[in-house]
């Protein structure tokens, strides 16, 4: 009577392991390599972060523990010495590039899902994140004269709250200068904070045919021109087109611009909110900043459930590597429950297959019993990515 395989070897089963070794490839990942290749180091590394370890060591005696079914998963037994040594010296590029490539598959699975918030522009939501280090470990992540820090900038498609964009910088970079790395698309609305008030950046949205929401800092100087009625019942206050008095702010936009204030009774404060799309209603602009809160939950996600905030490693490749890494693994969760339409939280589907990993039973039963890929008795391996 034939079993199941281990649970984690058909989680990994699930990554497209020709598009991994078509990375590997264009770095030369595995070049002299005989044993511990980059495919290995990548499942050594899910496997910290699924069980959430605290150090090489841990990693070592965990795999150790079960060394005899790791054959049955398609990895060896690797000393912590050979783990250190791939993190610092295996480029962090071929993991970086391959969960750029999960972000694309991500992102069609949860293309139609709909929004909260009802319009038809995708919606996306961007800022940054400090990962904090230790300086004395850590004395190339300079941010302050006594911490370290990277930071991790992010924008997520609000469908399905997948990163459609992600950088790693020094802590000290502010927010706005890793904005021109974000890839704008034309019809598209991008909801930010202040920290990226930057009329330069704003002006190039708006010439790509983008919208943009964001908050009006009280420093900029501006004249209303016209003003249009609001529902107050709605906690709106002010709806009206203005242009920005500064000399240097005109010349940086020129054009109108849309005001709306809204006041928020829960906080006891009124909130003002600049824009440079004039047909939404303005309680939706409201609602747009609102759901910008959406990414502050994806990096307390990421920083809760994987291993962001201490690392195996204290070179910047090491560090990079786990981060990416990290990525995958919460990219893969994703499409998993948005392709079998599991009804289970991430933070479940995570902490099931922790307890799991060793066991011999279908993978999908381990979130949801009656799931409808577990009823389908032949299929023998669950397929994520198209080949």
């Amino acid at each position: 009577m034939s079993r199941e395989a281990y649970v984690f070897a058909q989680f990994l089963r699930l990554l497209p392991r020709y598009e991994f070794q078509r990375i590997v490839d264009k770095y030369n990942g595995d070049y002299r390599t005989k044993h511990f290749k980059c495919w290995h180091q990548l499942v050594c590394i899910m496997f910290a972060h699924v069980r959430q370890e605290n150090s090489l060591r841990d990693i070592d005696i965990a795999l150790n523990a079960h060394a005899r079914k790791l054959y049955h998963i398609g990895i060896q037994q690797c000393p912590k010495s050979t783990l250190a040594d791939a993190n610092e010296r295996r480029d962090y590029r071929i993991y970086e590039e391959f969960a750029k490539s999960l972000m694309h598959h991500a992102r069609r699975e949860y293309a139609h899902t709909r929004l909260a918030i009802d319009v038809d522009n995708a919606v996306y939501a961007l800022d940054a994140s400090v990962i904090d280090l230790t300086l004395s470990l850590f004395p190339w992540a300079k941010f302050r004269k006594t911490k370290g820090a990277i930071k991790l900038h992010a924008m997520i498609d609000l469908r399905g709250n997948i990163p459609a964009f992600l950088t790693i910088t020094d802590g000290k970079v502010h927010d706005v200068k890793a904005a021109p790395q974000v890839p704008i698309e034309a019809e598209g609305i991008h909801v930010v904070d202040r920290g990226y008030v930057d009329f330069a950046w704003l002006w190039s949205i708006h010439q790509t045919h983008a919208f943009f929401v964001t908050r009006l800092k009280t420093s900029i100087k501006w004249t209303r021109v016209l003003s249009h009625p609001v529902n107050k019942s709605l906690g709106l206050r002010a709806d009206q087109e203005i242009l920005v008095t500064s000399t240097r702010l005109k010349k940086l936009y020129p054009e109108r611009l849309r005001k709306v204030s809204y006041r928020d009774e829960t906080q006891g404060r009124t909130l003002v909110f600049l824009t440079n799309t004039f047909t939404l209603p303005a309680d939706i602009i409201a609602a747009l900043y609102k759901a910008r809160w959406e990414i502050e939950l994806f990096f307390k996600w990421i920083k809760q459930n994987l291993r962001v905030k201490t690392f195996y490693g204290t070179s910047p490749n090491s560090v990079k590597t786990q981060i990416w890494i990290a990525m995958i693994v919460y990219l893969v969760l994703a499409i998993l429950k948005q392709r079998y339409h599991l009804k289970t939280s991430l933070s479940k589907l995570l902490h099931f297959l922790e307890v799991n990993l060793f066991e011999q039973k279908p993978l999908i039963s381990i979130f949801e019993p009656n799931a409808r890929a577990y009823r389908e008795k032949s299929d023998k391996q669950l397929i994520l990515f198209d080949l």
